[in-house]
């Protein structure tokens, strides 16, 4: 019997395709050492979070959904805080 794969299971697959864009994005943003470095790489992640926070096959009744909706908020969040810093330092994005 082999073990459940565990994960989020879009029934658009479009989690999946955007999942490997936002690690992708998420790593560059870390690697990342100041604030303007920072910056575009939160500005594309924030557009990649979007793309699975507007899905218009959202069910709030789907757990998986749900996840989706609850990480992409998190991530969300977390790219906009440092869009936020790097303007405190005086840096301008796109």
């Amino acid at each position: 019997m082999s073990p459940e794969k565990v994960g989020i299971h879009c029934p658009t697959g479009l989690f999946s395709q955007q999942e490997a864009e936002i690690i992708f994005l998420t790593e560059k943003l870390n690697q990342a050492h100041t604030a303007a470095a920072k910056l575009p790489w939160a500005q594309d992640l924030m557009e990649a979070v979007a793309t699975l926070l507007t899905c218009e096959r959202y069910d709030e009744e789907s757990m998986d959904c749900t996840l989706c909706r609850g990480f992409s908020e998190l991530r969300s969040k977390a790219a906009e805080l440092v869009v936020r810093a790097a303007h405190l330092h005086g840096h301008r994005g796109s």
